[in-house]
């Protein structure tokens, strides 16, 4: 007893000059804390309230009973889901789609800014960047509308194909060509606006390095291998988290815009399945089961590439 009173001093000592330190970093940055209330508060509305609604994939939801109401049926619902014909199709075609994304549409803003970086133009720069910025600023279906045009029978890209002795097709009609037109038009869309981090974080490394490497007979390519990529790693590592912690929620808005029943069998995804079966066909348990078994899918995820993150580059999330 007598080596324990002291022990419990100092820890009641740590705890209040920690409580201190927290009271006096608030008070010397209280607005930067204010600043932060609308975003706390959007993200306790619209992101953690609405959990609460989660519990409908674990009852017969009836909009005249309530949530609380509604008779509990378990697993029902996620039950009758991986017993479906739907199920492995659209996990699938989710998978697929996602892993393209990020084999194909990943890199492409990295190596844009790798490129951007090499130009010594900053007429060219300034140029090339608003070019690839436009269409990320466009609207969304105005995008999908422009995709249809051009990818009718009489659209430009067959126009072109038929030039070259090919016949013209409506592509979306094609089960086959529907994820190499989304793959190729988020490339399109999103290249330049996802370029931004990359572009900044190139900003921040020291030009020192630079001229050093260039002093040593470096060539540009050694100096971007050894320099600029290591320089930006920690930058694409915490975006492949990110990424990773959202490879199954696959745009729905874009996919609805563009499938039709022809293409489901390889455009149909678990995100456009939640939106048929709970908005079109009423099913609201059934696609809140659906939706959450997607969840959970994408948090375990998030931790696994965070982990590996950690482990390989010490770069993570948390």
């Amino acid at each position: 007893m007598a080596n324990t009173q002291p022990l419990e001093g100092v820890t009641l000592t740590k705890q209040r000059t920690g409580t201190n330190r927290y009271i006096r970093d608030f008070i010397a940055n209280k607005y930067l804390y204010l600043m932060m209330v609308p975003v706390l508060v959007y993200y306790l509305i619209f992101h953690y309230a609405p959990m609460y609604g989660a519990l409908i994939a674990f009852k017969e939801y009836s909009p005249m009973k309530g949530i609380l109401g509604s008779d509990w049926v378990g697993f029902k619902h996620f039950h009758d889901f991986f017993s479906s014909f739907y199920f492995w199709r659209i996990l699938k075609n989710t998978l697929v789609i996602s892993l393209y994304s990020l084999i194909f549409e990943f890199p492409a803003p990295i190596i844009l800014a790798l490129l951007i970086n090499e130009v010594r133009s900053k007429t060219f720069k300034r140029v090339a960047q608003t070019i690839t910025y436009m269409p990320y600023f466009i609207s969304l279906v105005v995008i999908c509308g422009i995709i249809t045009d051009f990818t009718n029978a009489d659209g430009v890209i067959n126009n072109i194909a038929m030039s070259f002795g090919y016949d013209g097709q409506a592509m979306l009609q094609k089960a086959e060509l529907f994820r190499p037109i989304y793959i190729l038009s988020e490339i399109w869309q999103r290249i330049g606006w996802e370029s931004i981090i990359y572009i900044a974080a190139l900003m921040s490394i020291d030009t020192e390095q630079y001229e050093a490497a260039r002093m040593d007979g470096a060539s540009r390519w050694k100096q971007m291998m050894y320099i600029t990529l290591p320089g930006i790693m920690p930058t694409i590592a915490i975006m492949f988290i990110l990424r990773m912690g959202n490879l199954l929620n696959v745009g729905f808005e874009k996919i609805i815009l563009l499938y039709n029943p022809v293409s489901y069998e390889t455009a149909d995804v678990i995100s456009s399945f939640v939106y048929r079966k709970g908005l079109l066909e009423f099913g609201w348990s059934y696609s809140s089961a659906v939706g959450l078994f997607n969840s959970i899918i994408n948090l375990i995820l998030l931790i696994t590439a965070n982990y590996i993150s950690r482990k390989v580059n010490e770069s993570s999330l948390w």
